[in-house]
């Protein structure tokens, strides 16, 4: 059997014993697809009608709903980034990754494991996640191409946190830090366009809600979603999402190698 289907294979196991956990586990997956659903009724029902108003086009909560979804489904992908840098750092503080040093498998597959089953577990949460957006009023007008657009972004961006997430989980010490430093993903949406315009901000905090990664991401998402203009949004989209995932993988892979040489 060549290289390249060992490592699938362990791959594949290790994907499976990912699964296995959420499976055995489920109050995790719960609470990271619990809390963008509590943000986006808290939004919504308490703030909506207002923050709605003041989009301009009089539409009140109606419209907001449409507005503030594309922030709610970053919040998502933030949320299952966190527990996979939770699940990461678990294995790493629990001597699990000593016995796997042991063992004639690939090393790669390890982290393999943990970046496929954290894709599923985002896939899972995000459609849960939209169709609560459906059914309290969101009606998107995206045709199929957009609808695909949108795929793509959200992919990219699960990609992009995800492998962030591994290097952030190889780098804790402790399972409790590893549950504590992603929180950082969870406030850019705050601080961007995800909630409210960023012409609504002071300009010192407006310069970093237009500059920062989230903001074009939102913009794109929004965009596709509601047929209105992204302007240069994907490309600036595109070009963060790339950025993260290379920095995420080669942190993650560097920090790996360390600990497996150890």
């Amino acid at each position: 059997m060549s290289s390249l289907a060992l490592s699938v294979r362990d791959s594949t196991t290790m994907l499976r014993r990912n699964i296995r956990h959420m499976q055995r586990y489920p109050s995790l997956t719960i609470m990271l697809i619990g809390q963008p659903i509590v943000f986006l009724l808290l939004f919504v029902y308490v703030f909506g009608g207002t923050l709605g108003n003041g989009l301009g086009g009089g539409g009140g909560r109606a419209e907001y709903v449409g507005y503030v979804t594309p922030a709610i489904l970053l919040v998502t992908v933030c949320s299952a980034a966190l527990g996979t840098a939770i699940s990461v750092a678990t294995d790493m503080t629990e001597g699990i990754i000593a016995r796997f040093r042991t063992m004639a498998i690939s090393k790669a597959s390890v982290l393999t494991g943990h970046v496929v089953g954290a894709f599923i577990q985002t896939a899972f949460a995000l459609a849960v996640v939209f169709g609560v957006t459906l059914l309290i009023g969101f009606s998107p007008t995206a045709g199929v191409g957009e609808w695909f657009a949108v795929v793509g972004v959200l992919l990219l961006l699960t990609i992009a946190l995800t492998w962030l997430s591994v290097a952030l989980g190889l780098a804790a010490k402790s399972v409790e830090t590893a549950s504590n430093t992603p929180m950082i993903f969870m406030l850019l949406p705050f601080l961007g366009s995800g909630f409210v315009p960023t012409d609504s901000m002071p300009a010192w905090l407006r310069w970093f809600a237009d500059y920062q990664p989230f903001t074009p991401v939102i913009e794109t998402i929004r965009g596709l979603l509601l047929g209105t203009p992204i302007g240069n949004s994907g490309w600036l989209a595109l070009g963060w999402c790339v950025l993260l995932s290379v920095v995420g993988y080669v942190w993650s892979k560097s920090l790996f190698a360390k600990e497996r040489d150890r």
